[in-house]
């Protein structure tokens, strides 16, 4: 599913128009994005939760030149399934 087709979904299930569909799930993303980029979790009960892990440093390789080096520490967005999202999933 695009984000389009997630725009038409949410417009045919809640009688609104496409236009306003759109700019709800664009709201929707631009919170959940400011909130992680904050370090906050985000947390949307039965759905999941979305929130910032850390990764340690690490040796990694170049493909290209099969040089090892050293990657750095970063942050990394992550979800989380809730109970009712992994039950709808495995009917």
């Amino acid at each position: 599913m695009t984000k389009t087709d997630l725009i038409n979904t949410i417009a045919d299930k809640t009688g609104s128009s496409k236009k306003d569909a759109g700019i709800a799930l664009d709201a929707v993303i631009a919170a959940i994005t400011e909130a992680l980029a904050n370090g906050d979790k985000v947390a949307l009960t039965g759905f999941g939760t979305f929130e910032v892990r850390e990764r340690g440093e690490k040796t990694c390789m170049n493909p290209k030149t099969k040089e090892k080096m050293i990657c750095p520490p970063c942050k990394a967005p992550a979800f989380k399934a809730g109970k009712s999202l992994k039950e709808a999933v495995n009917k």
